[in-house]
């Protein structure tokens, strides 16, 4: 089976177009994954700044 030039160039573009849409998704993937852990960190330094503040709280009374 010999495959002709307008066979081959179509496969060459499809399987470009494949690779681009899976490379997207994994785009898609990977910043749900950073924004996730930009949550977390949020969550982490909210908690940090709380109990910064509790302490200089109780710094300031003992003075």
């Amino acid at each position: 089976m010999v495959l002709e030039v307008q066979q081959v160039t179509l496969a060459v573009i499809v399987g470009t177009l494949a690779a681009i849409v899976y490379s997207l998704r994994v785009l898609v993937l990977m910043e749900r994954r950073v924004a996730r852990i930009e949550m977390h960190v949020e969550n982490v330094v909210g908690k940090i700044m709380r109990e910064e503040l509790r302490i200089e709280k109780t710094l300031t009374r003992r003075r």
